[in-house]
Order: C-alpha cells, then structure tokens, then sequence
C-alpha cells in the first residue's frame, strides 16, 4: 500500500486514464480517485494544481472530442482565465488523467509519465 497520498483525477471513459490508474496500483499504490466529470473541478482546486504542475491552462486544454473549437478557445488571443473559467464549467475540457503525490502534479500523457510522481 501507499506511503504517501497519490490522487487521480480520472475518466473512466478514457483508455489513457484507465491505464495510468491501473500502473499507480501495479506499483502498489491506491490512489485516491477523483472522478471530475462527476465532481466537477472548483476554479481554485484546478488553478491550485496548475500552480503545482508548472502548466497554464492551455496547456491542459483538452481539444478532440470537446467544445473547445467551439466556444473560441484555441485562438491564440485567449486568456487563462477564460480558458479556465470555461474548464470549470465544462470539466471534460480538461485534458487527462491528472495525477497529485508529493512528488508532485502532472499530465500524464504519455501514461509513463506518472512513473516520475512514484
């Protein structure tokens, strides 16, 4: 079992997802699972982990399969507060799985990525 807090902000809908969850317990851990579509981000707690992972919110801006095109966010004039305003009320525009130990908080894509925060 874990010796230090691991969570996953986890879509079970997404393959990569599934994997990275599936490689934390292989590795022993059990992580807390944070499943955001269900409960959705706050603008602090999302802001807070970019903060951590050294990120802006483009770069976790989910494009494929969103309404990101949609709502303008990939034009290059769009700020981060819009960008994360439009995150916190469309979670499923946030790119994942999103993994926090004390390591620290990272993307991981590519799924190997979440070996660095073990």
């Amino acid at each position: 079992m874990t010796d230090f807090p691991i969570t996953i902000f986890h879509n079970p809908g997404c393959g990569t997802s599934r994997n990275v969850l599936a490689m934390i317990r292989e590795a022993g851990h059990e992580p807390s699972v944070v499943e955001y579509l269900k409960r959705p981000w706050t603008r602090q707690q999302l802001a807070e982990l970019m903060a951590q992972g050294h990120v802006t919110p483009r770069d976790w801006l989910r494009v494929r399969g969103t309404p990101a095109e949609e709502l303008g966010l990939t034009a290059p004039d769009v700020s981060d507060d819009a960008i994360l305003d439009a995150m916190v009320a469309h979670p499923i525009l946030v790119e994942r799985p999103i993994v926090a130990t004390p390591k620290g908080v990272a993307l991981c894509r590519p799924k190997e990525r979440v070996l660095d925060l073990l």
